[in-house]
Parts: C-alpha cells; structure tokens; sequence
C-alpha cells in the first residue's frame, strides 16, 4: 500500500529538486527524507528518484506517483474545504476573478444567483487566472473566473489535476488610437502599420503578445507607459502618449480615443470558468457557473466601440 506521507515527500522533492531542499521545506532531516523515498520505492517495486551531481530527477514511475499526489492533496484540500461548509451556520461560496472579467460579468451573474440563493453568504475574491486556479485546487475557491491569450487555457488535463476549464466567451482586443491618429478613420488596421508608433500597455500579458507579434512584424516595441488598468491605459492614449491594444469588455471611450477592428486573425483573451472536477458536483457551484454561463452570452456593447 503507498503510504499518503511518502507521496507528500516525494513531491516535495520534485518541487525543490534535491532532498536537501525538500527535508528544509517539510521540517525533516535529509536523512529521514530519504528514507521515505526508499520506503515508497519499495512499496511500488521501483526507483522513483535518481539523484546525481546537478539534484533529482524522477523517473517515470516517479512522475506517475507525483501526478497521483497533487490529484490527492487537490481533493483533500477540496474535501476540507466541503467540511467546513457543511459545518457552517450559512451555506458559503468564494469566487475568484480577474478584475475586468468580473466587472464585465459578475454583476448580472451574482444579481441572478442571489435571487434564487439568499441563503449562500458570498465571497469575491480578486486573482489572476494561475493564482485562481491554485485557489481552487487547495479549496480556497469553489470556482474561477479566469481568461488566457491565444493559447492553451490556465488549466489542461494532466497540468493540474482534480480541475477542469469550461469555455465562457470570446474577448477580442481593439486597437485604441489617439485624437487625429493617421488611421483614426480605417474599418480596420494592421498592427505592423503600428511599427512607428509607441505604446501604451494596460496589462503585462498584452505586453507579452505585443512583442511577440512586434518581432514577427520586424519591428521593435516602444512603450511609452505601462500600466496595470486598461482604463487608465485608454486615458492615456486620449492624451495623445500613445496608442493600445484594449480588450473589448473594457473599452470606455476615453476622451476623443477611437476604437478600431484589427485585421484577422484578430488577437483575443479567451474566458472560461476554473471548476473542481469533484465526484459530487456542489449544487451552489453549479448554480453560480450556471448564472455566469447565462451573463456571458447576454449581449453587451461598450460605449467606447465604433459600431
């Protein structure tokens, strides 16, 4: 029988590559440390670590075992996390979001579920897509909502077990000019017609796609701001600083800014819900996932978009 403990360390050995650095994070000696490793190896009738000069590597056996572990400690996490909302005086459900994505859907989403659970004592919690979806696989969250770029979402099976990634909607991004701009008044724009100008970044994962297409396109990015709010980031461009590339949920028509189409294959952010994949579905998750469902599909223009 594998021993839950010695999964606990080998996993902690793979998360600090030695066993010096795991007996440090766990509050064991190097020696006791290795001693599990020798037990579960025994256990499953083959070496799971292979220690040299440059640390540990696991064999595959051993990255079985590993996988098998974060699967465990996510649902006793999850598991704790059902107990003490079973023992709670009022039922309770933490959400987690990212900032725009939240604004954009969870009003109309938590209106609906309030209605209908008045009972459920909510929480909102504010967290990009990776610490959210660590959110809910320790319990601290019975749900995300959460985006990614073009791309594999925040969560893909065998890459953090015990969750699961539900589509939600499509999120284009705009190209946001400034007053007067030389191409202010085009349908839509190229982004390597931009190569002259400079930027303005209202979030570090538009940066990223930025200079990835920038290096594409042959030219190199100028920023002229950076920022972490994609309405001051508009602000910025209706004061002339620069131009920016802004999600669709959060134009705002700043100032005298113009909103236009970028040509195909236009870039997006791409949302989803983070759900726990649990044997019995929680009824107050599914209701709210439910309700956010519904919101993303109602309709919704920003009054910064030119129809």
């Amino acid at each position: 029988m594998i021993d839950v403990q010695r999964l606990r360390v080998l996993r902690a050995v793979a998360e600090h590559g030695s066993f010096n650095r795991a007996a440090g994070a766990l509050l064991l000696t190097p020696s006791a440390v290795s001693q599990h490793i020798a037990a579960l190896e025994r256990a499953v009738g083959h070496p799971v670590a292979v220690r040299s000069t440059r640390g540990v590597t696991l064999t595959e056996p051993g990255r079985l075992l590993v996988e098998a572990a974060e699967s465990i400690s996510a649902e006793l996490d999850q598991v704790r996390h059902a107990i003490d909302r079973l023992t709670a005086q009022r039922p309770r459900l933490t959400v987690a979001t990212f900032t725009s994505g939240g604004r954009h859907l969870l009003p109309a989403a938590l209106a609906r579920f309030v209605e209908a659970h008045p009972e459920v004592e909510l929480t909102v919690l504010e967290s990009e897509p990776e610490g959210a979806a660590a959110m809910v696989r320790g319990g601290a969250a019975d749900l995300a909502l959460a985006y990614h770029f073009d791309g594999p979402p925040p969560v893909r099976p065998g890459e953090r077990p015990g969750l699961d990634w539900v589509p939600l909607m499509e999120d284009p991004l705009w190209l946001v000019l400034p007053p007067g701009h030389r191409l202010a008044d085009r349908p839509t724009v190229d982004l390597a017609e931009l190569g002259a100008d400079r930027w303005v970044l209202g979030c570090l994962r538009t940066e990223a796609y930025l200079r990835r297409y920038a290096e594409l396109a042959g030219f190199d990015l100028r920023v002229a701001a950076s920022t972490t709010d994609y309405f001051f980031a508009q602000t910025l461009v209706a004061a002339g600083v620069g131009v920016s590339l802004i999600p669709h949920v959060s134009l705002t028509g700043a100032g005298e800014s113009t909103a236009v189409r970028v040509e195909p294959p236009r870039p997006a952010r791409h949302f989803g819900l983070v759900l726990p994949r649990l044997r019995r579905p929680h009824l107050h998750t599914q209701a709210l996932a439910a309700a956010l469902t519904a919101a993303a599909t109602s309709p919704h223009t920003p009054t910064g978009e030119r129809p």
